[in-house]
């Protein structure tokens, strides 16, 4: 029997997944959580095969969470399961150890046919997934949405994280969420480098 953990914040999506995997024989679902503090906790106690994790997380960054996974508990296999169809946030979690990618648009059975996948050592992508990593061949940068833009902007100014959460009314971690999905998307290791890259496109 696979056992598989679920960290997800959406209670529609963690429903349905639940449902799928409810009728699938040799899965079992053996837990879920809303963020990443909670799974950290239960993995002291409990390695399951298959973790299907969220990016956005309401506590932090599932790129994160899968780097600390990967490395407190390096049999466990990572899952993302996203709407985030950035091939650099793909790209990322691939390097921070995750076995497979799966976006929220995905059949049913693709979510399925990524457990069975990755428990033998093999990485999946669900077919939208793979679409997306050939169309970033191309060379386009990926674009920004209104609130990584509106983050960019203040960075920019050299306002800190604390400084943009107050002026944007939002939390200090999801100002540092999108900082670190802009750096994911761009292919760069820092701040500094995504304002530079950022001037030189004309993003800001």
């Amino acid at each position: 029997m696979i056992q598989v953990l679920m960290v997800e914040d959406h209670p529609l999506v963690k429903e349905g997944i639940m449902a799928i995997l409810a009728d699938e024989e040799g899965i079992n679902c053996a837990g879920h959580f809303y963020n990443g503090t909670d799974l950290l906790y239960r993995l002291k106690s409990f390695q399951p095969d298959v973790i299907l994790m969220d990016i956005d997380l309401p506590d932090m960054n599932g790129l994160e969470l899968c780097k600390q996974v990967k490395a407190l508990y390096p049999a466990v296999c990572v899952v993302a399961l996203s709407i985030n169809n950035q091939a650099g946030i793909i790209k990322k979690m691939m390097e921070n150890g995750a076995s497979g990618y799966v976006l929220k648009d995905a059949a049913q059975h693709e979510i399925t046919e990524a457990i069975r996948t990755v428990v033998k050592g093999k990485q999946y992508f669900s077919r939208s997934a793979s679409l997306y990593l050939r169309k970033a061949d191309t060379g386009k940068l990926p674009p920004l949405t209104r609130r990584e833009k509106q983050v960019l902007e203040k960075i920019a100014d050299g306002l800190t994280n604390p400084q943009i959460a107050e002026q944007l009314f939002v939390d200090v971690s999801t100002v540092n969420s999108h900082r670190k999905n802009m750096l994911a998307k761009f292919g760069v290791q820092n701040t500094a480098a995504l304002i530079k890259l950022a001037i030189k496109e004309n993003l800001i």
